[in-house]
């Protein structure tokens, strides 16, 4: 498996991991700026993360 792939999988992991923490937080929001902020960036981050991993993972060629 080529390190690009690994790298790939795990930004995917860590995106869909922070997507799943925003959406717990979504959930149990009881209207504080704590929490909004919380929201805001997890889900943030989670879709960047979400993004590139996937991203690298498809562009990614596998040469062996």
């Amino acid at each position: 498996m080529n390190v690009k792939r690994i790298f790939g999988a795990l930004l995917t992991l860590l995106g869909i991991g922070s997507l799943i923490y925003a959406a717990v937080v979504f959930i149990n929001i009881s209207g504080g700026t704590r929490d909004l902020k919380t929201l805001l960036i997890f889900s943030i981050l989670g879709l960047i993360f979400f993004i590139a991993g996937i991203g690298l993972i498809r562009t990614t060629k596998d040469e062996s």
